[in-house]
């Protein structure tokens, strides 16, 4: 029995869609899915930043870098699952600052780049006024004894206000970045894939069956 150019055209077709179909998910690569701080963020204080992935990942590597490109990270990083966290230095002074960072992705891609942000620093409190210390009065010379004279003094009766700390306030939460997401469940292509398969296959049997009728 031979087989009609149009039948092996639609097998071929068949094959190309469904190697391409196969093919897509084992493409995508892991990726970064958010950071905190975010980038281009303004924060008023920092005690670590955090970068989570879109999968596990291994062997991170990052580095916070100030205005003067100076290492500010203190210790090294640290890696939980999807997500890395990296401490930086106490007291950090207000400036540009970028994190760069480079880890190994779970089917052994490596993910690398550099978040900039801006560290604003907390406001401090005015400290108050001291108050004004009054002389104390010269005593009258005593009469009986015109040789001695009392030396005046003068004491301060007023001392400085502490100045009151400003709170602290919290980290900024973290603004998902742009990156790829897991989505759950069977997508819709792979539906129309199956379906366009299941067509071509049903074509194809009633293509040889009648073939085979006298």
């Amino acid at each position: 029995m031979k087989t009609s150019p149009f039948a092996a055209a639609l097998a071929l077709l068949a094959v190309l869609v469904l190697g391409t179909a196969l093919a897509s998910p084992a493409l995508a690569h892991d990726a970064l899915k958010s950071s905190d701080p975010a980038a281009n963020a303004k924060v008023e204080s920092l005690e670590e930043v955090k970068l989570t992935f879109t999968a596990r990942v291994r062997f991170p590597n990052v580095v916070v870098r100030d205005g003067d490109d100076t290492p500010r990270q203190a210790g090294k990083a640290a890696v939980d699952g999807t997500v890395v966290t990296q401490k930086v230095e106490a007291g950090l002074p207000p400036g540009r600052y970028v994190i760069a960072y480079r880890v190994v992705s779970s089917d052994g891609h490596p993910i690398e780049g550099e978040i900039p942000f801006t560290l604003t620093g907390s406001p401090d409190a005015s400290p108050a006024p001291a108050e004004s210390a009054a002389p104390a009065e010269s005593p009258a010379p005593d009469e009986s004894d015109s040789a001695e004279s009392a030396a005046p003094s003068a004491a301060p009766s007023g001392s400085a206000a502490p100045a009151e700390a400003a709170p602290t306030a919290p980290p900024a939460t973290a603004t998902p970045a742009a990156g790829t997401e897991d989505s759950g469940g069977v997508p819709g292509w792979a539906w129309l894939v199956f379906g366009g398969v299941t067509g071509i296959g049903i074509g194809l049997f009633l293509s040889m069956r009648n073939r085979k009728q006298p």
